[in-house]
């Protein structure tokens, strides 16, 4: 089962709307505009992400809420920004290798990683929180979950013995093959 929306806040509509339109491709598909439980108003905008679900943002104003809060998913929890972030579907590598080209040509960095079972690209909403294109590139086996589970309730479990290929793609740099 899939999920329906995923809803977070921003400081800064304008910022997160033309990151989700155009750095990410998806599209505005519902506003709502209301009274909050505290006496102030918010708007709520949701996006098609493609695929069956969407992503939506609040825009809060509210005098009950402290002027200094933090959108950034992890950075605002004091966690590295890494910790918390949102991962969307690639449908194969060449839609990864157009989502990074899209990325760049709208002036965002890009982090591409191999990690032996999925392939990411990574990079940073204005709200600071941390973005993914994830593409699987293999089954998981009855192993596979065997062992996940064995990892997932072993108090001390060993560490990975290899290091996923990373590679870092600036906005601005001439073009370079993932």
């Amino acid at each position: 089962m899939g999920f329906h929306h995923l809803a977070i806040a921003t400081r800064d509509s304008k910022a997160t709307h033309a990151f989700y339109t155009e750095a990410m491709g998806f599209s505005l598909a519902k506003v709502e505009v209301g009274k909050t439980p505290e006496g102030g108003w918010a708007k709520h905008f949701f996006y098609e992400t493609g695929g069956g679900g969407m992503i939506a943002f609040w825009e809060i104003h509210d005098s009950g809420l402290p002027e200094d809060w933090k959108p950034a998913l992890s950075e605002g929890l004091g966690l590295p920004r890494w910790a918390n972030h949102i991962a969307f579907a690639a449908a194969d590598e060449d839609d990864l290798a157009r989502k990074q080209e899209r990325w760049l040509s709208v002036g965002h960095d890009v982090v591409w990683i191999d990690h032996g079972w999925c392939i990411s690209i990574y990079t940073v909403d204005p709200n600071r929180t941390m973005v993914e294109f994830c593409l699987t590139t293999r089954e998981f086996t009855d192993e596979d979950r065997t062992r996940a589970l064995e990892l997932l309730q072993d108090p001390n479990p060993p560490l990975g013995d290899e290091a996923p290929t990373i590679r870092v793609f600036r906005a601005g740099d001439a073009p370079a093959a993932a």
